[in-house]
């Protein structure tokens, strides 16, 4: 996906998932949290060394990754 340059992919890093750049945090990890009632504030306080759009990557990300296509032949 084009535009997101904090989601990167090592497979040295967390087995190769989603991570926040130069981090361990998986974008999973943020999406939880999120999901769960965090705020941005909260989440960058519990994790100083992230940053709002690191936030907003990782719920863009994940957004791109539940785009449903329906085929409407039937």
């Amino acid at each position: 996906m084009f535009g997101l340059d904090r989601v990167a992919f090592d497979s040295e890093v967390m087995a190769g998932r989603a991570c926040i750049r130069d981090t361990r945090v998986p974008v999973s990890l943020l999406v939880n949290l999120v999901a769960n009632g965090m705020t941005p504030a909260e989440i960058i306080e519990a994790y100083p060394y992230l940053e709002p759009e690191d936030i907003q990557q990782a719920l863009q990300y994940a957004a791109y990754l539940t785009e449903e296509k329906v085929d409407s032949a039937t």
